[in-house]
């Protein structure tokens, strides 16, 4: 019995044309592009957390959502009843791929025990509905922010039972990804961080999470867990300062701890602006370094100070990332998660469907004009010419490490001055926007 009636059925490809609200008009999941699927290509997934723990609350009000399979008196039963629905709902929406939290899908008991229960009857249930309709986990995660004893923190803890408690739920959660498949394992530090240095040992907090990364990767070993770590940065909300605050951080403190061949970056749209960045920003600087791993896909608020989770439909920012994501050489394991919720008055079922045909549309159509962009090679050539000087002579000597400021000097006294080259940033900001552009499609 469908518990989405209003929707019967799976969303189709109409094309840009259609006018059909709960249809397709850029992202054909069938379509082949070099041998695989679009669908195989974008590896698009579900939060279950916005998707189906959401209920449209914010700082200054209660939930306005309210789902029909949420009613009932043993939390474990409506938490079986959810998931059937969200499995229906990523059945319908086309998408390959869910991602979850530990307490997205398990209610949490009184006692740790009765928790690890809750969580291997939903996870046998998942793998029963995983098995029937194909669907994929991206990536699991333990969620190590939202129980008061988590409030300065898990791994980062003061409190040494609270960090073991921490490490418990999350060698659980490890083995609950890999029970149920999951290519990836997502860390993200919701507060793992300090509101005032008066209180904190920053150095101690940091060796803390290093020796708990280091511990995660000892018990994937143990149990054969065989996919990617994934660090999810933020730079702050809800910890005043946190200390995965953006991928460049991220890198410095993995590097620090011996940790770099273990973990690359889950990337969010909405926490690279927060961190003062752009989307694309923080692509680059996880790609320079090999570490690109996989996105949760949304978009922040210009005009609002805080993680509003947003889907994102902006099609010069998607586009941009995604000629970085391709320049990379793709997501590998990764893929993209919308990590995104409904708006506070957006109640309805069919909201939802709407929401991810926008995101998965937009993201689609990026993929496309990224490719166009990248096959054309203006962009690129203007690129290589701009740096062409260090090809060769002195200047590929520099990159080599084969000349020093002595040498460097005798070259600049004997040289004319050099003058300086336009970046031309107008032309390609107008490069881009010709590629956007409707005509393309």
């Amino acid at each position: 019995m469908s518990l989405i009636p209003s929707v019967p059925s799976p969303i189709p490809y109409e094309g840009p044309a259609s006018l059909n609200p709960l249809a397709f008009k850029f992202y054909d999941p069938t379509e082949m592009i070099d041998g695989r699927t679009l669908s195989e290509h974008l590896r698009f997934s579900i939060a279950y957390w916005h998707a189906f723990r959401g209920t449209g609350s914010d700082p200054f009000g209660p939930g306005t959502i309210v789902r029909p399979w949420e009613s009932g008196s043993d939390p474990v039963s409506i938490a079986k009843k959810r998931m059937d629905a969200a499995f229906e709902f990523f059945e319908k929406i086309r998408a390959p791929f869910w991602c979850f939290h530990d307490r997205d899908i398990a209610p949490e008991g009184s006692s740790l025990a009765e928790s690890n229960k809750h969580l291997d009857a939903l996870v046998a249930h998942g793998g029963e509905l995983q098995k029937a309709t194909g669907v994929k986990l991206l990536w699991g995660t333990a969620n190590l922010f939202s129980n008061p004893r988590y409030m300065c923190g898990a791994a980062t803890n003061p409190d040494a039972s609270i960090f073991a408690y921490a490490a418990a739920q999350v060698k659980k959660a490890m083995e609950a990804t890999l029970e149920l498949g999951g290519e990836n394992y997502v860390f993200w530090g919701g507060r793992e961080g300090y509101e005032t240095l008066l209180n904190t040992n920053l150095k101690r907090e940091q060796d803390h999470l290093a020796a708990f990364l280091h511990m995660a990767v000892d018990h994937a070993k143990a149990i054969g867990f065989r996919g990617q770590f994934l660090i999810e940065p933020k730079p702050k909300e809800p910890t005043k300062h946190q200390y995965d605050f953006d991928v460049a951080s991220g890198i410095a403190f993995l590097r620090t701890y011996g940790l770099e061949g273990h973990f690359k970056f889950n990337i969010e749209t909405n926490h690279a602006t927060l961190a003062g960045h752009t989307f694309q920003h923080e692509i680059e600087v996880a790609a320079a370094a090999g570490m690109l791993g996989s996105i949760d896909a949304n978009s922040g608020d210009p005009l609002l100070g805080w993680d509003t989770d947003q889907f994102n439909t902006d099609i010069r920012e998607l586009t941009l990332a995604m000629v970085s994501i391709l320049k990379a050489g793709g997501l590998g394991s990764g893929g993209l998660n919308f990590d995104a919720k409904l708006r506070r008055p957006s109640i309805d079922i069919e909201d939802l469907f709407y929401a991810h045909i926008g995101g998965m549309d937009a993201y689609a159509l990026a993929f496309k004009i990224a490719r166009k962009i990248l096959a054309d090679g203006t962009l690129d050539e203007f690129v290589r010419q701009r740096y062409a000087s260090y090809d060769t002579g002195f200047g590929q000597r520099i990159e080599a490490g084969a000349i020093g400021f002595r040498e460097l000097e005798e070259i600049a006294l004997g040289a004319p001055e050099p003058q300086p080259a336009s970046g031309r940033q107008e032309y390609l900001e107008n490069l881009i926007l010709s590629y956007t552009a409707p005509r393309h499609f």
